[in-house]
This record gives C-alpha cells, sequence and structure tokens, in this order.
C-alpha cells in the first residue's frame, strides 16, 4: 500500500470515530478541495484529469495562491476562468497582494515582489526586479494592468473569502477560531490568525485551508490542510471530503 493509502486509511479510520456531526466534517455534498497552485499550470492540468475520472460530481473549491513563485501564473488564471460555473474560486493573499500592487504600486508594491510578484509579471512579459526605481515600477504597473483587462482583473475582485457547506468551511489560510465567521475581518482568511492552528472553534466546524505549507497534507483539531508547496516540492493536493466525513487526498506530483 502506498504512503498516501496508507494516510487516507488512518484518517478515514480516525474520523470514523466521533459519533456527532460535529465530530466530523460533512459537507451537503461531496467537495475537492484544492491547494495552492502557485504558477503551477502543469500540476493543475493533472490533477483536474484526475479529479475528473475519479470525483467528477464533486464541487471544485480552490483556496486561492494561484499566482507567484511558479512559471505559469498566467496560464494557471487563464486556465481557472474557463472552468465550470459550479467551481469555486477563492481569494489567496498573493492575489491580494498583486492587487494592492496595482492600487498602490510604490506604497504596497515591494512586498508582492519579494514574495513571488516578480514571476507572475514574467509569465505577463513583464521585466522587473526587486532593484527596479519607481519609475519602471509604474511602467510594470501599467502593463500588467494592461494585460488583465482581458477580464481577469475584473474576475479577481470578484472572487469571495470563503465558502461554506454543512459544517464545512473554506478559506485561503483559516479564521480566528474565537470569532464567528460571519464577524471576521478579511484579513483573517487571507492572512490567517495567530489562534487558528492552535485552539479549536466552538461552534463546531470544520476548517479546510492552503497557506501554510506542509510536506504533505493534514487532517486534525477539525482542520484540513491542502497546501503542500507545489511551487516548490513538485505536488499539489486535494482533499475530497463526502458528505458521510471521509477524506481522501488526490496529488498531482512531478
Amino acid at each position: 500500500m502506498s504512503h498516501l493509502a496508507n494516510l487516507y486509511t488512518w484518517f478515514r479510520g480516525r474520523l470514523r470515530t466521533g459519533s456527532g456531526r460535529k465530530d466530523l466534517p460533512r459537507p451537503d455534498t461531496c467537495v475537492a478541495i484544492i491547494g495552492d497552485v502557485h504558477g503551477r499550470a502543469d500540476l493543475l492540468a493533472g490533477l483536474m484529469e484526475k479529479l475528473d475520472r475519479q470525483q467528477p460530481a464533486a464541487t471544485r473549491v480552490f483556496v486561492g495562491d494561484y499566482i507567484d513563485r511558479g512559471p505559469s501564473s498566467r496560464d494557471v488564471l487563464e486556465m481557472l476562468q474557463a472552468m465550470a460555473p459550479s467551481d469555486i474560486c477563492l481569494l489567496g493573499n498573493h492575489e491580494a497582494m498583486m492587487l494592492d500592487f496595482l492600487e498602490s504600486p510604490i506604497e504596497k508594491g515591494a512586498r508582492w515582489l519579494r514574495n513571488g510578484g516578480l514571476a507572475t509579471l514574467a509569465s505577463y512579459a513583464v521585466t522587473l526586479d526587486e532593484s527596479s526605481g519607481h519609475q519602471d515600477i509604474l511602467k510594470a504597473r501599467d502593463a500588467l494592468e494592461r494585460r488583465l483587462q482581458d477580464g481577469t482583473l475584473a474576475w479577481l475582485g470578484a472572487r469571495p473569502l470563503w465558502w461554506q457547506s454543512g459544517n464545512l468551511l473554506v478559506a485561503h489560510a483559516g479564521a480566528d477560531p474565537a470569532l464567528p465567521i460571519a464577524n471576521q475581518p478579511g484579513h483573517n482568511f487571507l492572512w490567517g490568525h495567530k489562534r487558528f492552528l492552535r485552539d479549536p472553534r466552538p461552534d463546531g466546524l470544520w476548517v479546510a485551508h492552503g497557506h501554510w505549507a506542509r510536506d504533505r497534507p493534514t487532517v486534525g483539531q477539525a482542520r484540513v490542510s491542502v497546501d503542500t508547496g507545489a511551487w516548490k516540492s513538485g505536488c499539489l493536493t486535494a482533499a475530497v471530503i463526502d458528505p458521510d466525513g471521509g477524506i481522501r487526498f488526490v496529488q498531482q506530483a512531478d
């Protein structure tokens, strides 16, 4: 039995030990939650083919961070926009940083450029480096905005911060467990909260998320983590969660 199959068997067995609805993630329908893509269009294409074969009826929810670091951010965004209307694409902090760059390139652009934005610019044939001066940054901002006027900019601006089905919530980086979901500031969904990975939620919600890259997907304390660092590890992960609470992982690797 493969390592991933062992993980699946262990998780499913552990999850089924609970007796009440709050002990298991119970979406209203089968859900496939896809981790941070970060410019790996090749891995995304392969994973979608597997999900189409294995879970064609699943609602697909993408946790954000489609761009930056990997080589093909533009291709990833084009692929996502061409997917079915039933697919859910959430906003990640890297998309938020790019939108900040477009709004205030001098004041807010440095953080994005340091964290993979240069790779996204390159995928749109915009050349820039971290030592570029203000004029070059402004020119790059204008060039990127022109290329995003194909509908991509409007699409990004319409991305939701979270999605929920049953007692399963999906967000890019989690949420403050001390606050109801409706009362969360948007920053928590994009960047996480210091208590998210530490404290359990008192409301019975399970939270599936990306953002916090790990060597392998994890399940525990009512959290499902699906970011396996695709841009660096060469492994993109989806968690398939059934209405009965079962969880299994589907992966595409180099």
